[in-house]
């Protein structure tokens, strides 16, 4: 859709001088496709032309209604004529006109007009070389040249502010530049040694020489930054990218890449080695699930005493020993005996302590009772004792 937005008005400006108004420009591409195909049959077709079946065959793939109107605005404008100006004419020719005004309109998309301007250049040079040429008319071509030059340049500026994409898109006319002005520099200096009266022509088509340069590099100039800033390399045309890497120095290709980091090149493996290593590698046995438990609650399961309930009864069966209806009594005298059974009894007085369920406290004072040669060979006192009723 932008293409052909992009083709219709490079359409409109072409012909904006001609136009009888302001829709009198194709609105659709596919129009001129259609006048393209006919003048390439009737190119093919030679001097015997084209009969009006033998158009419609070859914009088959065009709707009707499109090649019925296109036909009737060619045959009214003279593009497409009777081969014979006679009645019942049946065969028809295209004008060489319309070919080479095609020719030109295709030449206008592809470079924005570069082409054109090369030609007029040297067309104007062709002219003040010849002796028949007068002051006016060389006149005349100057004022020409300067006020295409000065319309180009305020066009090329209008681009530099635009937006990069719409700068992109018209980047065609910034080709060649360079050569456009060494051209109109020397035409400058031909009419001017010519016709020193002049003088004043020349130096209004200097400035306007002069404005297009500016206005050129210029937008050169940001249509370049943005391609080195975004990497961006479809922003200048591949002969430019071309022409810089023939003609830069060494510093300057190397320049291109400051900023990137490479990673080292891995080392090189033989592809058998590594089939071999994946299969002689460990395998990885997965876990075994575990057996699907029934829906169904086990009544078996029901009648056991928890868990909990089942360590504090122990705890307090321990408990109740050690004390023997006593409410407290002394550490050092229930640890009285072998370490193995000493430490498996503390740890047991512990847990009773530790236990919220139970009545039991252990407490420890600062004193520290040696016991050299008996086990344990230290004891530290303290006493264990209830503190209500044992559930």
């Amino acid at each position: 859709m932008l293409v052909g937005e992009a083709v219709l008005g490079v359409y409109r400006q072409m012909f904006a001088a001609l136009a009888r108004d302001a829709g009198a420009v194709v609105d659709d591409p596919e129009l001129v496709d259609i006048a393209e195909t006919l003048l390439s049959a009737f190119a093919e077709a030679g001097e015997e032309g084209l009969s009006r079946e033998q158009m419609r065959h070859v914009c088959r793939h065009h709707p009707a209604e499109a090649f019925e109107n296109r036909l009737r605005v060619l045959r009214g404008l003279g593009a497409i004529r009777e081969v014979f100006p006679k009645p019942n004419q049946l065969r028809y020719r295209a004008s060489f006109t319309s070919v080479v005004g095609l020719m030109f309109v295709r030449r206008m998309m592809l470079d924005g007009g570069q082409s054109e301007m090369h030609r007029l250049l040297a067309l104007e040079q062709l002219n003040v070389a010849d002796p028949r040429m007068t002051a006016e008319q060389a006149r005349a071509g100057a004022e020409g040249l300067g006020r295409a030059f000065r319309l180009w340049s305020v066009e090329l500026l209008t681009l530099a502010n635009s937006t990069i994409e719409e700068l992109r898109e018209q980047a065609p006319k910034l080709w060649g530049t360079a050569e456009i002005i060494e051209r109109a520099e020397r035409l400058h200096g031909a009419i001017l040694r010519r016709w020193p009266e002049l003088d004043r022509t020349c130096t209004e088509l200097r400035a306007a020489i002069h404005a297009y340069g500016d206005a050129s590099r210029r937008a050169a100039a940001r249509l370049t930054d943005s391609a080195g800033t975004t990497r961006n390399l479809t922003l200048l045309p591949p002969e430019t990218w071309r022409t810089y890497a023939r003609t830069a120095s060494r510093e300057e290709l190397a320049g291109v890449l400051d900023g990137f980091v490479f990673d080292a090149p891995a080392p090189w493996h033989d592809p058998a080695a590594i089939v071999t290593a994946v299969q002689e590698g460990p395998r990885t046995t997965p876990p075994r699930p575990a057996p699907p438990r029934p829906s169904v609650p086990d009544p078996g399961l029901s009648d056991r005493t928890p868990a909990d309930r089942s360590e504090a009864d122990r705890l307090a069966g321990i408990a109740e020993q050690v004390l023997r209806g006593r409410d407290r009594v002394e550490v050092h005298q229930v640890l009285n005996r072998d370490w193995a059974t000493a430490r498996r009894l503390l740890a047991d007085l512990s847990a009773a302590h530790l236990h919220p369920e139970l009545p039991y406290r252990l407490v420890w004072s600062d004193g520290l009772r040696a016991r050299p040669g008996s086990s344990p060979s230290w004891l530290s006192d303290g006493v264990f004792e209830r503190l209500g009723e044992a559930p």
